[in-house]
């Protein structure tokens, strides 16, 4: 007889193949390129199979199915990538996919079946499509944002609300400072406001300095690839032949594909930029500009949130409004970045108010010790 645990492990495994399929036909009705278009097709259909294995599983459980209803996550995966396009999606569910992708391995209903291969499968292809294809929202505002916060995954969207967040909880600390130091309603104001104004061009500035600073050494990376490909062009065919074959060509494919390279230098340099350097020429980074104008915009959005109670009020009721709507968007921010990491969202949302308030709460304590030293 069927145990209860693995009931509700083949209802787990079914709503993610559930989820999983959703956000891949909504990635490939969006896709542009049809080729493209069809692995997303190809992916989403092998999840449809696994969903009808699970729900086999499930009705010989005596359990009932239910609706294919993806969960509220995969709806907002969804969304994005119905409104920003695939790449915008991409990175968070190759993510998701590479930490799953031996999820079945142990499982005895998986054994002799294809499964296990198939989600291993799915994260080579998703992998090598984020190599492909444009991080982020390449070419927009959000896309150039990846540089600060790449270390938790490199998604835009995802970089986007941490911006956000860096001006709500910095300016949060500041106003809440100054009010524990008990300066009037109109010095609050321009304290947030000075705040907010040189936080987010410090912010533009460390943008422009990176996204610069990444560009010069990639084109000075692309000079010294061009001066060995002139002093030996043989010696730099052997390299990408090697990293064909590394790529699963054989040793006769990988040398035709090298010979039809070398034939043109140009096609030989950007095939070296591409496969040896991991640069896309094209790109270089993107436009520091750009770069800097997003985190400018995105830092002003989180810590203007603090100063607008301030603008109607004063005294503690500001105080109070200020605490309570900057607990809300704190609560927002962690909230929306579940989306990203699955975590449930009270867990996150209330780190994040947590964290937020508990900084603030600091700062206030120790501006009301300096009032009162200073009085």
């Amino acid at each position: 007889m069927t145990q209860r645990a693995d009931v509700e492990r083949y209802r787990e495994n079914w709503q993610d193949e559930v989820d999983s399929a959703a956000e891949y036909r909504s990635m490939a009705a969006t896709e542009p390129d049809p080729k493209i278009a069809k692995v997303y097709s190809n992916l989403a259909s092998m999840e449809e199979a696994h969903i009808a294995f699970w729900e086999e599983r499930l009705c010989s459980a005596g359990e009932k199915v239910g609706e294919c209803r993806p969960s509220w996550r995969s709806r907002v995966i969804a969304w994005i990538a119905r409104r920003l396009g695939p790449e915008a999606v991409l990175s968070t569910i190759a993510a998701k996919e590479a930490a799953d992708r031996n999820v079945y391995v142990k499982q005895p209903e998986t054994s002799g079946t294809r499964m296990s291969a198939q989600e291993q499968w799915h994260t080579r292809v998703l992998g090598q499509l984020l190599r492909t294809q444009p991080r982020g929202l390449s070419g927009t505002f959000l896309g150039r944002l990846e540089g600060r916060h790449r270390a938790v995954g490199g998604n835009a969207l995802r970089a986007a609300v941490l911006g956000a967040n860096d001006g709500l909880c910095s300016n949060l600390s500041l106003v809440m400072g100054v009010a524990g130091a008990s300066i009037n309603r109109h010095g609050i104001v321009i304290t947030g406001v000075a705040g907010l104004i040189a936080g987010a061009f410090s912010m533009a500035l460390g943008e422009w300095v990176s996204v610069t600073s990444a560009r010069e050494l990639a084109e000075r990376e692309i000079r010294i690839e061009s001066s060995e490909l002139q002093e030996d062009p043989k010696g730099e065919g052997e390299e990408l032949q090697l990293i064909y074959e590394s790529k699963g060509l054989s040793a006769s494919e990988a040398k035709r594909v090298v010979d039809q390279v070398l034939a043109d230098k140009t096609a030989t340099l950007d095939a070296l930029e591409r496969e040896e350097l991991g640069i896309d020429p094209t790109e270089l980074g993107g436009s520091a500009y750009e770069a800097a104008l997003a985190s400018f915009v995105l830092f002003a959005l989180g810590a203007i949130v603090p100063i607008l109670p301030f603008l109607a009020a004063g005294g503690s009721v500001a105080v109070v409004t200020s605490v309570a709507l900057s607990g809300v968007a704190l609560f927002a921010i962690g909230a929306a970045i579940t989306v990203f990491t699955g975590v449930p969202i009270w867990r996150s949302g209330s780190r994040q108010l947590a964290l937020g308030l508990g900084a603030a709460g600091v700062t206030f304590a120790i501006g009301r010790v300096i009032g009162a030293t200073l009085t």
